[in-house]
């Protein structure tokens, strides 16, 4: 079996690291590459980036970054945020990336997952998915950094997004985002139960017992933080620990 993998999130804006509740009361915490150097050398297995406001404002990712930290972590990371073309894929896989999450750009224009999977393979493309439950039970997704509903069913949409050539998939609850309550354990199995790529569980992340129950509950290849990263609340290393003994497999 794989080693599970423990990811922190770090949301950009304007070139800093920011976090905040459900996409608001969005507060500044670092430097990416400060912030990045610091989980890379403290037993993250890989990062994710994403410029949070780059879709909404109709814009390009702030690319410079990237070469930022790549210079000073020796794990994967990807990076997300107004991709909207195979040449930005290029640009920031260019930069040093390992991956790059499209989102709100593959739901525009799903041909962008097969041209990019085509010519820098899939292992490169990671779609990131926003989804919100409704009140019948299903899954919608969300665009434009949770701002704006689409007619997407998620899970339908995360299958269609292998089919296209994606090569991981991330999950993130809007309803859960921020809230320290454990991730839709629910949504996160309907998924994994129909993908045969690595998903990420992404948003609700409160207590070590979160990680295990999305691992063991909803068989995700890795559990993506933020909050409880930053803030100190959860220390990557201890958490490896505590997954361990668990009988989960982590790099220790």
């Amino acid at each position: 079996m794989l080693a599970r993998r423990i990811i922190p999130c770090l949301d950009v804006r304007d070139g800093r690291v920011v976090k905040g509740k459900q996409f608001k009361d969005i507060v500044d915490v670092d430097a990416p590459e400060v912030l990045g150097k610091f989980y890379s050398d403290n037993g993250a297995d890989e990062l994710v980036f994403y410029d949070i406001t780059a879709s909404s404002d109709e814009r390009k990712t702030h690319y410079e970054f990237v070469k930022k930290v790549a210079d000073e972590i020796n794990i994967p990371f990807s990076v997300g945020g107004g991709v909207s073309t195979v040449d930005d894929f290029k640009d920031i896989l260019r930069k040093g990336a390992d991956k790059v999450s499209v989102n709100s750009s593959a739901v525009k224009n799903p041909q962008l997952i097969k041209d990019a999977s085509e010519r820098f393979g899939a292992q490169c493309v990671v779609l990131s998915i926003d989804a919100k439950k409704n009140d019948e039970g299903s899954w919608s997704v969300y665009v434009k950094g949770g701002r704006e509903k689409t007619d997407l069913d998620a899970i339908e949409w995360a299958v269609r997004g292998v089919e296209l050539g994606a090569g991981e998939i991330v999950v993130n609850s809007i309803d859960e985002d921020g809230m320290k309550k454990g991730y839709d354990v629910e949504l996160l199995k309907k998924i994994t139960d129909r993908v045969n790529v690595p998903v990420i569980a992404s948003g609700g992340a409160g207590t070590m017992e979160h990680f295990k129950e999305a691992v063991v509950k909803a068989d995700v290849d890795g559990i993506l933080a933020a909050s409880v990263f930053h803030f100190g609340e959860i220390d990557i290393k201890e958490l490896k620990k505590y997954l361990k003994e668990e009988g989960i497999e982590i790099r220790l």
